[in-house]
């Protein structure tokens, strides 16, 4: 399986790794927030020198409740950060975790951003899909439900597994007949979804490859790991390990981390394992 980003194919025969870094002052986990040029260069530097294939960055919190700010100040953050970025990594593969559609052209079209990440799956922008086959970009589609500051009011299903496929597969219609192929599916950890729910769909993540799409888990440090241990999310690098090692079972071909190192370690040692079968 393959991913074109920047018109440069990635392979995805190895699970790779999606490093975070967040312009925010407000998201779930304090070590992800970057705000100086030297802290985000920093970041990245490590991120990339640790294994990272993509950088994503987010301008907007998504965490439950988060503020809901305009679109010029989202781009005023992702603005500022890519031009640091690509002030020292000119080459690098990014993606920016958008679910606004202006706000996807903008960094596609000043940054030669090369994919976008929406939590939102095309739900929250009606222009989304149209822009993202206009700009030739790869796409993150997530499954959620509502926005940021109510998903977690909307987490009864009926059939919790098969609504998300449902969801994600009529998405995939409307992405290939606009001519987007280069499509990453993400069930949506954390989004709309209790914690048991969130363990559910871990367990029973290798349905979703009847779509033949790469599947992105976005597990690290969150609400279903730390609040199960009743710990911070600053203490749940481990568990995001156990948890990042059970996805590359359940057939995932992107890890969305926080910490580089320790997901490339997991896939280091998840490929042992597998060619000794």
């Amino acid at each position: 399986m393959q991913l074109k980003i920047n018109n440069i194919l990635i392979d995805l025969t190895s699970p790779i790794v999606m490093g975070i870094v967040n312009v925010t002052p407000d998201s779930f986990f304090a070590g992800s927030r970057f705000n100086s040029t030297k802290s985000i260069l920093n970041c990245v530097e490590k991120m990339l020198s640790e294994g990272a294939t993509i950088i994503d960055i987010g301008g907007y919190s998504t965490r439950p409740m988060a503020e809901n700010i305009t679109d010029e100040e989202e781009i005023s953050r992702l603005s500022k950060a890519l031009e640091i970025i690509l002030s020292k990594f000119p080459d690098i593969k990014i993606s920016v975790d958008t679910f606004r559609s202006n706000v996807a052209r903008h960094v596609v079209l000043n940054y030669n951003v090369g994919m976008i990440n929406d939590i939102s799956g095309g739900s929250l922008d009606n222009f989304m899909f149209e822009t993202i086959a206009d700009l030739k970009v790869a796409y993150v589609l997530m499954h959620t439900r509502g926005n940021p500051q109510n998903m977690q009011n909307m987490t009864e299903y009926n059939f919790l597994i098969s609504e998300i496929i449902d969801f994600l597969q009529r998405k995939i219609v409307q992405l290939h007949l606009l001519g987007v192929h280069d499509v990453v599916i993400d069930p949506g950890f954390g989004f709309a979804k209790t914690t048991e729910q969130n363990f559910e769909i871990l367990n029973k993540l290798h349905y979703f490859k009847e779509l033949k799409m790469p599947i992105l888990a976005g597990l690290s440090r969150k609400s279903m790991l730390y609040k199960t241990l009743n710990i911070e999310p600053e203490d749940a690098l481990n568990a995001t390990t156990a948890a990042n090692v059970l996805a590359l079972k359940g057939g995932a071909s992107i890890l969305r981390v926080h910490d580089v190192k320790e997901a490339m370690q997991a896939i280091k040692i998840y490929n042992s394992y597998m060619q000794s079968l």
